[in-house]
């Protein structure tokens, strides 16, 4: 893996799958942490089309949310955090 900022700050650009990130030649903790970070801008995504914005593209927060699953167990999506941004922790 080249460019592991330019994959935290944007997956989507690096990874053309979330599965692509488990299958990368990286640490448990950087595929993680790759992921939350995507699974974020998906959320990100996800608010701003409930809030009448147009999505640039589809959102794939439950693939990202199956591939974080693969790597840390069980990802509890039925009660999100404070905010609509379901934050998955740090």
């Amino acid at each position: 893996m080249g460019d592991m900022k330019k994959a935290m700050d944007n997956p989507a650009a690096v990874f053309a799958q979330p599965e692509d990130v488990v299958d990368a030649p990286l640490t448990k903790e950087q595929k993680i942490a790759i992921l939350k970070s995507w699974a974020y801008d998906a959320r990100e995504l996800e608010v701003a089309e409930e809030e009448g914005m147009v999505g640039t593209s589809q959102s794939k927060l439950h693939q990202i949310l199956e591939s974080l699953k693969s790597l840390v167990g069980e990802v509890d999506v039925e009660h999100p955090g404070p905010s609509k941004h379901h934050p998955l922790g740090d």
